[in-house]
């Protein structure tokens, strides 16, 4: 199958499970970034019963999770499978959640989750971000525009979290020379600092692969580089962290 055929074909099968209501193409290819290697990500917006025995009936190599087993929250589960020799990743979005973190985040309300694979977790709005910027393959869903009260309330929050982490890294990591430490809060801090960036601009986000250049913040890596375990040089950095962030 040529990619055409290939998205018709997952899109129409992915649309023709029992409760799904909508089908959306995300990631890479959604926003026309990707290579030639790239996965592609799906996801299935359903109501009410959905079972994810459904999707394994279609017949798909690969590995089919129960709701919630991906810690619940905004990523309560989905699939990796292997599609006529492409990797596809799907996800499972809950219309009733979906459209509650939708309704919160226009009255600029949002709260923080942990999440594997994110450095600074990921904030209650990433499926309203989905909405926004992924591509509607199948059936309907709103395309909001990012909320001006989120862009009142999220930028202080994630800058709060990277003042935060710098605070407690110049206590429990510097004095100590632990550099391994002292690079993983950074870059968590420095993360948090590029979600606060792109909220205030009111630029939606769905993960952290190109936060850091989006948010002018690639420098990072510099000062991540001169790290050693020297309690004068961790110090620096960590004030050469804190300059960068108050430039963006």
């Amino acid at each position: 199958m040529n990619d055409d055929t290939f998205l018709a074909h997952v899109a129409d099968g992915l649309a023709a499970l029992p409760a799904v209501h909508a089908v959306t193409l995300g990631g890479s290819r959604a926003q026309d970034t990707h290579g030639p290697g790239s996965d592609w990500d799906f996801a299935v917006y359903y109501r009410g019963g959905f079972d994810p025995a459904d999707l394994r009936a279609a017949g798909w190599d690969g590995e089919v999770s129960e709701i919630g087993a991906w810690g619940g929250g905004v990523f309560n589960g989905g699939a990796w499978l292997t599609i006529d020799g492409r990797q596809v990743d799907v996800h499972y979005r809950d219309l009733d959640a979906v459209e509650h973190h939708l309704a919160e985040a226009r009255q600029g309300r949002f709260h923080w989750e942990p999440l594997m694979f994110h450095l600074a977790g990921v904030p209650s709005y990433l499926p309203v971000a989905e909405l926004a910027v992924n591509r509607v393959l199948r059936g309907d869903l709103p395309r909001p525009d990012y909320p001006e009260a989120l862009r009142e309330t999220a930028p202080g929050m994630w800058r709060g979290r990277a003042e935060l982490t710098l605070r407690y890294t110049r206590g429990a990591f510097v004095p100590r020379g632990q550099a391994t430490e002292v690079a993983g809060a950074l870059a968590t801090a420095a993360m948090e600092t590029a979600h606060a960036v792109l909220a205030a601009r009111g630029e939606w986000v769905t993960n952290e692969k190109r936060l850091l250049r989006r948010a002018g913040l690639r420098e990072m890596d510099t000062i991540l580089t001169g790290l050693r375990a020297d309690p004068g040089v961790l110090a620096k950095a960590v004030d050469d962290a804190e300059t960068l962030f108050r430039t963006v």
